[in-house]
């Protein structure tokens, strides 16, 4: 199992796919995008299958999300994912995507063994989307959402990012929109995640204030803390239920005391905190001939290394060098 010396376990793995995306958002990346990285340096399909593999069968790994970057730009997502759903004891096998070509793919992800999505989605309003991606691409979202509960992969979550005086006035409107949906909206706190090094705390929108602009059109009563686990959102009962709006406040309510999640780059890094300033290179080892005992052993010993918070409130804190892009969320 993957332990660290304050006694998590990790049983959630992240799996980053590429560091490619086709939306320029604002608090991600700059408008001419980033360096991506070069076929030899990335991952084949299948050194990410026997990772993955390894994770699950050696270090009891339960959970596994696909992330990117933007995933569906993977050419061979499915097969990879068909790939793990074999694998004995089968994960839970979930995606994050920005929902552009979703509505093309869904049945076969469906089929391929994805159990539920979860879709980027931060306004209703195609002139806001666009301020907020440099993109032209919100009725593909709508279509990519529409798409994944049509094929049964539910529960679909939206994650939505409110940006202080971009968008922050459409959180009451977007919670009743997900709500007529059936979708599961979270809110998150804007990170310093972006390649620009350009977040500001002052600007970012807070839980609290996220809270406050839900409260001026729907009651929200807290769930019991026990309902959470290890999950990173905060969530509340809207109107007494049965619907429920979450909140990831990595910023201001780090949740690291209770967190089970290891990270695969799409370069073959493992991450064992979202925040982390070092990484350690399972892509090396493998390309170098290691076997699956000593590929558990570099990911353990990465895993016990990891500190008890981000550490987000230090006055020393170091954005990682890497964005949100290159890591995977």
């Amino acid at each position: 199992m993957l332990l660290d010396t304050y006694g998590r376990q990790a049983v959630d793995l992240r799996v980053s796919l590429t560091d490619r995306c086709n939306l320029r958002c604002t608090y991600c990346m700059p408008e001419e995008g980033l360096n991506w990285l070069g076929k030899p340096e990335l991952l084949t399909d299948e050194e990410i299958v026997r990772l993955v593999g390894l994770a699950v069968r050696e270090l009891w790994v339960r959970e596994v999300r696909f992330t990117g970057g933007e995933p569906l730009l993977r050419p061979g997502l499915v097969p990879i994912i068909a790939a793990c759903a074999e694998l004995a004891p089968r994960p839970e096998i979930s995606l994050t995507t920005n929902g552009i070509g979703l509505a093309r793919v869904a049945p076969a992800l469906r089929d391929a063994g994805v159990d539920r999505v979860n879709v980027s989605l931060d306004t209703l309003d195609p002139a806001v989307f666009h301020r907020l991606t440099r993109r032209h691409r919100h009725q593909d979202v709508l279509d990519g959402l529409a798409a994944a509960e049509a094929a049964g992969l539910r529960p679909v979550k939206l994650n939505a990012v409110l940006m202080r005086g971009v968008n922050e006035h459409e959180a009451a409107d977007l919670l009743a929109w997900a709500i007529e949906h059936r979708y599961q909206l979270r809110f998150i706190e804007q990170m310093p995640l972006d390649a620009q090094h350009g977040w500001d705390r002052a600007q970012m929108v807070t839980a609290e204030e996220i809270l406050a602009l839900l409260r001026t059109r729907f009651s929200l009563t807290p769930e019991p803390s026990a309902a959470r686990g290890a999950a990173p959102a905060e969530r509340w009962l809207v109107d007494g239920g049965p619907a429920t709006v979450g909140v990831i406040a990595s910023v201001t309510r780090p949740f690291c005391r209770a967190c089970d999640r290891t990270r695969l780059t799409a370069d073959g890094q493992v991450r064992n905190c979202l925040f982390a300033t070092g990484e350690t290179d399972l892509r090396g080892a493998l390309r170098s001939g290691a076997g699956d005992a000593e590929l558990a052993e570099l990911w353990r010993a990465a895993m016990w290394g990891k500190k008890a918070g981000a550490g987000i409130d230090d006055p020393e804190f170091l954005q990682p060098d890497r964005p949100m892009s290159a890591i995977g969320g």
